[in-house]
């Protein structure tokens, strides 16, 4: 009988805190919601861009050899050279290492959807980038941020995965904030350089947020209802 009590217990509060994190989502989803709806309407329609051009002032405050050598490094892992070769180790490492297949579908289906997405949102609101770059100019659009949203789809779902491990709780917490650091470091480094506005950067992180619940909901209810697939050799 106390081991039942123990046992319900223990449902009771895993579902409190099942219903804490989908409440935490669900509103961070609709804040995100609501900040890409008002900078699309702002930046996009009104073509007001006084706070960007705020933030390059403030900005040009810390402008030096040492920082502008650190923004370029960071800057890198949000670029394509970074993220095309880590989306494939992933894929590679849970496909034919860990066996985990579902673990590489979300890896596959995050990284091309996010792609397709992020080109097709450039096209939709076709923002060029700021006339004078730091250094040298950046080829395509500029809303939203490409770095933005692809670093942040990317580190989401390693922050996903660490959640989800079974490695230290004090690691995890330890990781997951790493991660958003570096996150939050690339989408600066675009502002830095001045190859995107900060509203493109603000609404790329708020994209990448939303397609990565999106996705990943959507995913998780494929998994549930498959009950088999082709298994990888």
């Amino acid at each position: 009988m106390q081991k039942v009590r123990k046992n319900i217990d223990f449902l009771v509060n895993h579902l409190k805190l099942l219903s804490l994190e989908v409440g935490f989502i669900m509103l961070a989803f609709l804040l995100s919601l609501a900040m890409v709806v008002l900078l699309v309407n702002d930046v996009i329609f009104l073509k007001n861009d006084g706070f960007d051009f705020k933030v390059f002032k403030w900005l040009n405050n810390y402008v030096s050899d040492g920082n502008t050598r650190l923004m370029e490094f960071v800057t890198l892992f949000g670029s394509q050279f970074f993220l095309v070769p880590a989306f494939l180790i992933m894929m590679f490492y849970f496909f034919f290492i860990k066996k985990e297949k579902w673990l590489g579908i979300r890896v596959a289906a995050v990284s091309f959807s996010s792609l397709a997405l992020m080109f097709s949102l450039k096209y939709l609101f076709k923002r060029p980038r700021p006339a004078e770059p730091l250094l040298r100019e950046a080829s395509g659009l500029s809303f939203p941020s490409g770095h933005a949203f692809m670093s942040f789809s990317f580190f989401a779902l390693l922050i996903y995965i660490i959640y989800k491990s079974k490695i230290n709780n004090w690691f995890k917490v330890v990781s997951i904030a790493a991660t958003f650091l570096a996150v939050f470091m690339v989408g600066l480094s675009r502002i830095y350089l001045r190859v995107h506005y900060a509203t493109d950067v603000i609404a790329g992180f708020c994209m990448g947020f939303m397609w990565i619940i999106i996705s990943m909901g959507v995913l998780n209810y494929v998994e549930k209802q498959k009950t088999s697939l082709p298994r990888v050799q």
